[in-house]
């Protein structure tokens, strides 16, 4: 492990009050957060949030379990070498390559969006170090011939779409606040908009929406190797006012997946539901791991 970072001027002890830790794994600088001692959840972002999303989830639950956060590479105060194409698969690699060098074991992970089929991809490879899943507003499949999914990847994957989100920050701009439910407050945009200051840094924003379709090869693997975790109990956390992950559409796929699941829609909550509904989110995943002993 790595001396910890200082903490940027950009993000106050108040609203992020944690301690950085780094560690090198697969090649990238991972920052992570890893707070609290019992049964290990780990917390996983998509697209273009980073460990940040999860602040107030780790703050309500980390007096019962352990919980780490992690930026995935690129995202955050995470960083990858010089060739790193930011793809969902590399991300999966290096993931990989963390939790094991962190010893994790019986892992709830928890998943959100792009977090979702790279946190699952992990537990498929290793799923004798996981005891259980908090899925919300994510997938689990490949996403080619579905219009809804097709259309915003090749709105945002292509190089209009990245002049946009290179040049403006349009991925956080845009979709954080139409992905909330509620006005976030200046300084906590300030906190998603930091991290992506220059357009070289918002590349990995603009890699994985065209990734919805490239990454074909690496979704029909994970299809293909899903059933080695369906055993797992799963709780279902969705946003039920999402825009891109629909309650109607792609929760019950997931429900139909998992036979041992529960399910809480959190009404009025869009995608990023962390944001929504925080302390909610936090009394139903006490509730279900205290249910499971």
């Amino acid at each position: 492990m790595t001396e910890a970072p200082t903490r940027p001027d950009w993000l106050p002890e108040h609203l992020y009050p944690f301690e950085s830790r780094r560690r090198s794994a697969g090649g990238c600088d991972f920052h992570y957060v890893d707070e609290g001692a019992g049964r290990p959840i780990l917390f996983l972002h998509g697209n273009p949030t980073w460990s940040f999303l999860y602040r107030n989830v780790v703050l309500g639950l980390r007096d019962s379990f352990r919980c780490i956060a992690v930026d995935l590479p690129g995202f955050g105060l995470s960083s990858a070498p010089e060739g790193y194409g930011f793809t969902p698969a590399e991300h999966a690699d290096a993931l990989e390559q963390l939790v094991d060098d962190l010893g994790l074991d019986d892992v709830t992970l928890m998943a959100q969006d792009w977090g979702g089929p790279i946190g699952l991809t992990v537990a498929t490879r290793h799923p004798e170090g996981f005891s259980g899943l908090v899925l919300g507003n994510t997938w689990a499949w490949r996403l080619n011939g579905t219009l809804h999914f097709e259309a915003f990847s090749r709105a945002f994957g292509n190089p209009l779409g990245r002049l946009l989100i290179g040049g403006a920050n349009a991925f956080v701009n845009l979709t954080i606040p139409l992905g909330t439910a509620t006005r976030l407050p200046a300084e906590v945009m300030r906190a998603y908009r930091a991290p992506l200051a220059t357009f070289a840094s918002r590349r990995p924003t603009w890699e994985l929406p065209r990734e919805l379709l490239r990454s074909k090869p690496f979704l029909a693997r994970l299809e293909e190797d899903l059933p080695t975790i369906t055993h797992l109990p799963a709780l279902f956390v969705w946003g039920g006012d999402d825009f891109a992950l629909r309650k109607g559409v792609e929760l019950p796929r997931l429900e139909a997946l998992f036979f041992d699941h529960e399910t809480v829609v959190l009404d009025g909550a869009k995608h990023f539901f962390q944001e929504d509904a925080p302390d909610r989110v936090v009394t139903e995943i006490r509730r279900w791991m205290e249910a499971r002993g």
